[in-house]
């Protein structure tokens, strides 16, 4: 791990660890991707987690009518894919690059093998699908504080 991401890792609350990333450095391969390149499609089988190192990243939803809902964009330092990576169900959203981005990926075997021999970083994983869950809490309460006819959003519209 280079000094940039230890910095980017430290410096961001509610993700990956200095400690937990460095223990993690071993089965990590690092990628880099052209803006406009899917990191995992929804409905796909969960093949791992991607840690954003630099770039951004744009969490959609496709929904039953085709139409693409922008959930959030995801800078250095977002782990992505985790909870489908940990339950094995397939990627509940879709990962794009908004811009060219450098990602780090761990393959899910080699993430839920590490989770069983290191279950000192099993609570910051917990941790981590907590914070994740509050996030999305947070978002719907948002919309649906809001009753009434939902309104068409524009598909590059983050949610709350």
């Amino acid at each position: 791990m280079d000094i940039s991401m230890r910095a980017i890792v430290v410096s961001l609350p509610g993700r990956l660890s200095a400690d937990l990333w460095q223990a993690m450095r071993g089965i990590v391969s690092v990628r880099e991707y052209p803006a406009g390149a899917t990191l995992f499609e929804q409905g796909n089988p969960a093949s791992g987690v991607f840690i954003v190192e630099s770039g951004q990243v744009r969490v959609v939803l496709r929904t039953a009518q085709s139409r693409t809902q922008l959930l959030e964009i995801s800078g250095p330092g977002t782990i992505l894919g985790l909870s489908e990576t940990v339950s094995g169900e397939p990627y509940r959203v879709s990962a794009e690059t908004s811009d060219p981005t450098t990602a780090a990926f761990v393959p899910r075997e080699e993430f839920v093998s590490f989770l069983r021999d290191h279950s000192d970083y099993c609570m910051q994983v917990v941790q981590l699908l907590s914070e994740d869950l509050h996030s999305l809490y947070h978002k719907f309460r948002n919309i649906s504080a809001h009753p009434g006819r939902p309104r068409l959003r524009p598909a590059d519209e983050q949610l709350n």
